[in-house]
């Protein structure tokens, strides 16, 4: 008891009494984070990463025979094994940069960029060559700096086109253009056709959304051919996948080895193991990992995957449709970009609707950096869609940007953009 009569609790009382400051700032912003984060969004990404693993256990036994092929021993199971780790590394990964706020996640956007635009510049010097292209640096293990770069680029572009709202005569488009430019030389120096039409695509997908003239989408596109044309010209690798996709390929080309694996099991599938095409399919594990699913698992299930994909995209761009600030709009609406040509890219190579582009599908296939850069750009995506579902938002977001006439345009996001 005190002087004064009154019960005064020690310091020790207190401390067990009463959660740390820290522990309790953690549970405030992980119950806010909880509230405002789109929960339906990233359910659906762990549900493609949870069948991603299964997919990897059914490739793993092919991949490591091959691997043992060159004279390299690994366990049935190795991959299935660096495939879990990497995912686990991943998703911790994805809900960390989840918590950061939109002004955070354009920071590390940014910073992601940077640092990955350095290392592109280095493959070309240093880079580990694989199956004829040069596109890995090793640092005791393998990192493609083009798979970070994606979801950088992609913040980066946003963040430029964006500041057409503080003053419309800044020359936005020619700075966006410059920057994919010299991401697609230094790309194609690898060579690397694949990932240069999905960077493309994220540039272009950015450009219209910012409000581009007719006349100039036009001559974007004209552009877009006439490079397309140089590289069948000037390029061995992209002129063989091209003349092998539209020469309708042989028994021994790989999009034809992927669709008859890929058909092999009808719609049904032989089942967990019990595939046997899979065995002389080129990299079964990542690249082609759709067709092991069809043969194992069935066509219905890859129906079911694409359904996932479509879904994902879908959600992604509802959360953006009222969206009213022109930053978080260019740059949601250029990760999912990024996401879905990816993988869209992936399956119609599979299917043989495409010319092979060396490229894995996002969420399923193993891989130690792809894995990595896909999470990013999942919690890059999950933090800048992140909304208070108690505010009201300002304006039709999508619609608005479509439907309102130029002049209005800027209105749009002001407050959220000079911040």
């Amino acid at each position: 008891m005190s002087g004064a009569g009154t019960y005064t609790p020690s310091q020790s009382g207190r401390t067990a009494a009463q959660p740390s400051g820290n522990a309790r700032r953690f549970s405030d912003q992980a119950r806010i984070w909880w509230r405002e984060i789109d929960k339906p969004l990233l359910f659906l990404v762990l549900l493609l990463m949870a069948f991603g693993t299964v997919a990897v256990a059914a490739a793993a036994p092919a991949a490591a025979e091959q691997l043992g092929r060159r004279g390299i021993e690994v366990g049935e199971f190795y991959y299935l094994k660096q495939h879990i780790v990497w995912q686990v590394m991943g998703i911790g990964g994805m809900i960390a940069v989840s918590f950061l706020d939109r002004d955070s996640a354009r920071r590390l956007g940014i910073v992601v960029f940077a640092l990955f635009l350095f290392l592109l510049f280095l493959v070309p010097l240093i880079g580990a060559e694989k199956n004829g292209a040069r596109r890995w640096l090793e640092f005791g293990m393998s990192l493609q700096p083009s798979e970070f770069l994606k979801p950088g680029f992609a913040i980066m572009l946003a963040w430029i086109l964006s500041w057409k709202l503080r003053d419309q005569n800044l020359p936005v488009l020619t700075f966006a253009t410059a920057i994919m430019g010299l991401i697609a030389g230094l790309l194609m120096l690898q060579p690397n056709l694949g990932a240069t039409i999905l960077f493309g695509g994220i540039w272009f997908v950015l450009v219209l959304l910012a409000g581009v003239s007719i006349q100039r989408i036009g001559a974007l596109i004209g552009g877009g051919v006439v490079l397309l044309t140089a590289a069948y010209l000037f390029y061995d690798n992209a002129r063989y996948r091209i003349d092998s996709f539209l020469g309708g390929g042989t028994a021994f080309d790989q999009v034809d080895l992927a669709q008859r694996t890929l058909l092999a099991g009808g719609w049904t599938g032989s089942g967990l193991w019990l595939g046997r095409r899979k065995m002389n399919l080129p990299e079964p594990h990542t690249d082609y990992i759709f067709s092991v699913i069809g043969e194992e698992f069935g066509l219905l299930i890859c129906a079911l995957i694409v359904l996932v994909y479509l879904a994902i995209i879908g959600k992604a761009l509802m959360r953006l449709v009222d969206e009213d600030n022109l930053f978080a709009l260019l740059a949601g609406a250029g990760l999912v970009t990024q996401i879905g040509g990816q993988a869209f890219i992936n399956i119609l190579v599979n299917l043989q609707l495409f010319p092979s582009k060396g490229m894995t599908l996002p969420l399923i296939s193993y891989g130690g950096s792809s894995t990595l850069a896909v999470c990013l750009t999942i919690g890059l995506l999950l933090a800048i869609t992140r909304r208070n579902p108690f505010l009201k938002r300002e304006s039709s977001g999508l619609k608005d940007l479509f439907e309102r006439p130029k002049a209005d345009r800027p209105q749009a996001g002001h407050k959220e953009d000079r911040a």
